[in-house]
Formats: structure tokens, sequence, C-alpha cells
């Protein structure tokens, strides 16, 4: 591409095109104002209505749902495209009730010795316990994996860049999207969640990053009263 020359008009129109090798054009479609504002005010409504849940129904949620939200989670940006993350989603009854108690061994030490009175303070007002009857309750759990490095073909290490970054921009798509699909989830992390990588038979490059069961709301479902912050305490313009 040529230099522009000192005290050249810039271009009313840019170009997404490169001469480079392996690029290609960009399609997009600018909207109209409306609706832009439009669509922006659909998504806020829709997602204020998102709530943690930890009742679940059993009912069955169709397989599609699911599919379709882990492939929206994979548009995620991630550090230099690695995409180093991989979404094990569990329907078994019998691997769900292994995750559950070993789920429930860890947290029962940590509500009993681990946990800093600060820390349970904190979680109070959430009413949570060491009982997580949502892992078997919920029709399906997703436990997402973070990849520490890569493997290559000859079996060698590549290293990954931002995993925790990508990874976690990827865990909010799936939400939105699993949300937007008319379904409800918990983002839960027992801790440590290494047995998850035992009982899935996952490589020792992936790493437990959290685990999203998956479903509809019990028919008595209740929710801790809370309020989130007002935008003014969580924007800042300049």
């Amino acid at each position: 591409m040529g230099r522009r020359r000192k005290g050249s008009a810039t271009p009313a129109h840019t170009s997404c095109v490169s001469d480079e090798p392996g690029f290609v054009p960009f399609a997009f479609e600018r909207l109209p104002e409306q609706e832009q504002l439009a669509r922006s005010h659909r998504f806020l409504a829709s997602m204020r209505t998102r709530r943690s849940v930890r009742d679940f129904s059993r009912d069955p949620v169709s397989w599609s749902l699911i599919e379709n939200a882990v492939a929206a989670a994979g548009t995620a940006p991630s550090g230099a495209h690695q995409q180093p993350w991989t979404f094990v989603v569990v329907e078994d009854p019998e691997l769900k009730r292994r995750m559950r108690d070993a789920a429930e061994g860890e947290e029962r030490r940590s509500y009993g010795s681990r946990m800093p009175d600060e820390w349970l303070e904190a979680l109070r007002p959430l009413g949570t316990d060491w009982r997580k009857p949502h892992i078997e309750d919920a029709p399906y759990v997703i436990v997402v994996f973070e990849q520490a490095y890569g493997l290559r073909p000859d079996g060698t290490k590549a290293k990954h860049y931002y995993v925790r970054e990508s990874v976690g921009i990827a865990v909010g798509l799936l939400l939105a999207s699993l949300h937007e699909a008319g379904l409800v989830t918990l983002t839960h992390t027992p801790s440590p969640m290494g047995f998850l990588r035992e009982l899935l038979g996952r490589p020792e490059n992936e790493r437990p990053y959290v685990l999203i069961p998956v479903g509809y709301p019990a028919d008595r479902c209740v929710l801790p009263d809370l309020e989130r912050k007002p935008l003014a305490s969580i924007l800042v313009r300049k």
C-alpha cells in the first residue's frame, strides 16, 4: 500500500481489504441508527432479566440450543486467535451424579474450613452452601476448560496467550446465547476443580475453568433479592 503524501486528504471511505496474503474482505453492513438503537434496547432489556439459578427443573432441553450456544461462544475473540477453549457438555445421569459427589466433597471441606469468614459473609446473601443438586437436576452441564497450551501434531507444546481473558469472553457469549434461547444457567466453580479433568477424561493441557448447569427453572424456584450496580457507578466517559 502506498504512503499518503503529507497534507493530502484522508479518503472518505476506508477499505478493509489488505494486499497481504491470508486476508479476505470484511463484509459489514452499517445499520440505520434507529435500527441500531432498537437492537441495542432489545438486547439490554433481555440481559436485564438474566439471573443465576440454583433450582433446576429436570425437563429436557433441545440439543440444538446447546449446540448453537457453544457455536456462538466459539466466535469469541482470543489471544493470537488460538481459541484456547473446550466445552464438554455432560448429560449422562451417572456422570452427573459422580460430578456432584466430587463437587460436594470439595465444597463441604471449603465451607467447613477452607473459606475465610470474610468469604462466607460475602456469600451469605446468596444462600449457598456445600449442597449442589443443580449438577444432577439440570439436563445439561457445560464444563468449560481452558487450554493452558496447545499441542502440535508431533506432541510438542505450543504457547497460548491471554488464555483466561479469552475463555472469559467466550463464557460471556455462551451465557448470553443461552439466555437469549430462553434457558437459565449458573456459573459454578467448585474449589478446587481438578477432579473435573479426571472425570471427563481431558488431556493435561486443559484446566477446568467453570461448570455451567443449563436448563429451565424449577416450578418453585426463588432467587435472592439483589440489585445490580447503577450505570453511573460502572461507566466512566472521558
